[in-house]
Order: C-alpha cells, then sequence, then structure tokens
C-alpha cells in the first residue's frame, strides 16, 4: 500500500510536466537567446494571474543550468504590483524549448514553448501541461496583427479555446 501511495503521488506531480497532443516544443531552442524579460500579450486565465495588467516575465541562468523565473504583473484591485519568483528546468534537453517551472517547492508545471521566432526571439507561443494554459510573449508590450493572428490560427488548430484568451494591457507602463 505505500509503495502505491508513493506512485501515486510521482504520477500526480509527473502528470503536471506532460506535453497535450499535438502540442510540439520547438527544436533547436538557444537559451542564452532567450533570458531577458518578456510582455505578456495574450493568455488563457487561471487564478495565479487573474485581474493581472502589465504582465511580464523575466528569465536569467542560474549556475545549475536552470531558470531564474520573475513573474510580475499589476493588480487595479490590490493598486500594487505583485511578483512571484520560480525556477524552470530543462526536461529533456537544453536545445528544446521544454521546461518545467516551479513557483511552489516541489511542483512543477509544463512550459512549453511551441513557436518561437527563431530569427529574433521576439515571440513565443507558449502552452502549459493540457490546454488550459497559454501565452503569447513578446520582447515588446505590442505585436503585429499577424503574430496575433498566427498565434490564434495556430492555437485555434491545436485544440485551445481562443475565445477565452486575454489580451493583456500594456498601455501606459507602470513601475
Amino acid at each position: 500500500m505505500k509503495a502505491f501511495k508513493i506512485l501515486s503521488l510521482i504520477a500526480l506531480l509527473s502528470g503536471c510536466t506532460g506535453i497535450p497532443e499535438g502540442v510540439t516544443p520547438v527544436k533547436p531552442f538557444e537559451v542564452h537567446r532567450y533570458v531577458g524579460k518578456w510582455y505578456e500579450i495574450a493568455r488563457l486565465d487561471h487564478r495565479f494571474e487573474r485581474g493581472l495588467s502589465h504582465v511580464t516575465a523575466e528569465y536569467s541562468s542560474n549556475p545549475d543550468g536552470s531558470l531564474r523565473v520573475i513573474n510580475s504583473g499589476y493588480s487595479v484591485e490590490a493598486d500594487e504590483r505583485k511578483q512571484a519568483e520560480g525556477k524552470a528546468k530543462f526536461v529533456r534537453g537544453h536545445d528544446e524549448g521544454y521546461l518545467k517551472v516551479s513557483f511552489f517547492g516541489p511542483f512543477y508545471g509544463s512550459y512549453i514553448i511551441f513557436e518561437l521566432d527563431q530569427k529574433g526571439y521576439e515571440f513565443a507561443f507558449i502552452s502549459g501541461n493540457d490546454r488550459n494554459y497559454l501565452w503569447l510573449l513578446a520582447r515588446t508590450p505590442t505585436v503585429t496583427d499577424k503574430v496575433k493572428s498566427d498565434f490564434i490560427n495556430k492555437a485555434k488548430a491545436l485544440g485551445f479555446d481562443t475565445k477565452q484568451l486575454i489580451f493583456v494591457d500594456q498601455s501606459n507602463p507602470i513601475q
């Protein structure tokens, strides 16, 4: 019975680092080009970002090969900037856009970069472990209509509910 409980816990924890069917992590991936600041352009709503505008994610390299992640956003309701620090680790290799991210101790969730501007690393399409998590990130607070439509079309083709997308307010930067 104890072995069953341990196996169940392992299955539960690893279940959050899977890949949705049809979603393929980008390869090649160059982490040194990915680090830095990204602006959240669009997302599917979830409780840990609900009500936030001016959302950014900042990635930096840790000595152990993992990434430090700082997500922040402005809460109008609380009239303050909220921030969470986490850690991202590569799941299969540093040349593939498939990571697992943790903001809460030993609990990790998938971070799958399934589309990336390979030329300039200017935008990225990201999925979680299932179709409830989806983001469009960019190096700038705005993107072209073409990037937005490409994101929506690709996400829709992969089975994401694009009608539920939230386009994040990045106007008038808030410190």
